[in-house]
């Protein structure tokens, strides 16, 4: 059995339901995002023709070019001071300290012991 309660506003006119609220705004956000896409190709389409007539590149623009792969960025450039259990490495300088050095400091222990 399924009670669906209606209320009315201060007028006295009946309210919408909560699910039938939720279905509007669903209905809402679903066209909001055809919207969205519809005006994200006409944008597309409008840059890749301006840089067809001025003959800009990605490159021109400051992006990377596609396929291209960027080098790995290093984490630190210090060398390495301590090996945790399990092979990690940690230079020991300022910042967030990794996950095995904190449950080493949790579990009561010296970081010390794991020095190189």
């Amino acid at each position: 059995m399924s009670t669906t309660l209606k209320f009315t506003n201060i007028k006295g006119n009946a309210m919408a339901t909560y699910s039938e609220l939720m279905a509007q705004a669903q209905a809402l956000m679903s066209q909001a995002e055809q919207a969205r896409k519809n005006e994200l190709a006409a944008a597309i389409a409008d840059i890749k023709a301006k840089m067809k007539e001025y003959g800009i590149t990605v490159a021109d623009l400051g992006g990377a070019m596609t396929g291209a792969k960027k080098a790995a960025k290093s984490k630190s450039k210090a060398a390495a001071k301590y090996r945790g259990p399990n092979g990690e490495l940690w230079a020991g300088g300022p910042g967030r300290k990794p996950e095995w050095v904190r449950a080493v400091l949790a579990a009561g222990k010296s970081v010390e012991d794991y020095r190189i």
